[in-house]
């Protein structure tokens, strides 16, 4: 107990070296409690630790979401800090400060949801994500006008590489509301090409070759599902479409097979003789507004005899 002489101050100064006395004197009864409490933190934050460590243990055997992962062992992690935190705040018998603190929580998590909805959406998003994933780590997706590969998600965005090297940072929002192709998940692509041929080619010639080499490609899957149909008439030629399916492990063999299936076709057609066409043009000069050609010789000739002339 400390012991003051305050009988020579003002009433003003013995009430601030009262309050003064009195909490020197609580801090160096609580001391202990002070000393148990910091223990009982670093207990618990190395408990957080431990099972953090083995939630993502048991969920790596459990499932293969790598978001679900990331959002479950970080709620248990600040889930036993903040258990922490009120266990230490109880021995220091703050138990008004633990129930004045759950309250203000309240009140400011309300504001800053209405202060900040989007970030607020983004991380109810990233929750919803994480529980369905419609995508995963790994797998080639468009949405929002970008096609790549997803390198991250987490609970605010999910990150994918794109095909030209930039890394996009997506909201979960938009990954939630807007419409997503998912490319890796049948495992497999459809490839459509157009191409046009002669109207002096046998059609049903050219239906057989093309398919013939179509299934003469390696990587070429399901040879049943392969659809070979004439399209139309066009300007100088009669358009047809071949469209097969192959594995899709990722986006530069697509490309590579799709290249590889021009390229074969123009050799097959080189070889039969088929011939894709130039595209045509007409020029008629007898339009309304225009002039025959006919005529336009007779002018020609005629302002050719008047130079000869003058000359």
């Amino acid at each position: 107990m400390l012991e003051i002489d305050l009988s020579s101050y003002s009433e003003p100064i013995k009430l601030i070296l009262e309050k003064l006395n009195n909490w020197a004197e609580t801090g160096i009864t609580m001391l202990p409690n002070f000393l148990v409490a910091l223990l009982v933190m670093a207990a618990f934050i190395l408990l957080a630790k431990l099972a953090k460590n083995l939630t993502g243990k048991v969920m790596t055997k459990t499932t293969g979401n790598i978001a679900l992962q990331n959002l479950l062992t970080r709620v248990v992690y600040f889930g036993v800090i903040v258990l922490g935190l009120f266990v230490a705040l109880g021995i220091l018998e703050l138990d008004k400060t633990v129930t004045s603190l759950l309250a203000g929580v309240g009140v400011i998590g309300l504001a800053l949801g209405f202060a900040f909805q989007d970030i607020a959406s983004n991380f109810i998003s990233g929750v919803i994500l994480a529980v369905r994933s419609p995508v995963n780590v790994g797998d080639i997706i468009e949405v929002a006008d970008h096609m790549g590969t997803v390198m991250d998600t987490n609970l605010r965005v999910t990150t994918i590489k794109t095909f030209q090297g930039q890394e996009v940072f997506i909201p979960n929002s938009t990954i939630l509301q807007d419409a997503i192709v998912n490319y890796t998940t049948y495992g497999k692509r459809r490839i459509d090409i157009a191409v046009g041929v002669s109207y002096g080619e046998n059609l049903r010639r050219v239906k057989e070759v093309v398919l013939d080499t179509i299934k003469n490609m390696d990587n070429v899957i399901d040879h049943e599902n392969t659809i070979f149909t004439y399209s139309g008439f066009g300007g100088s030629s009669i358009d047809f479409e071949i469209k097969f399916w192959i594995e899709y492990p990722d986006h530069p063999s697509y490309l590579a097979m799709r290249s590889e299936a021009i390229m074969s076709i123009k050799e097959a057609f080189d070889k039969a003789d088929i011939m894709i066409p130039y595209p045509i043009r007409t020029l008629d000069f007898g339009i309304k507004g225009g002039e025959k050609l006919s005529e336009m010789k007779l002018h020609l000739m005629q302002n050719g005899l008047a130079e000869s002339q003058a000359n």
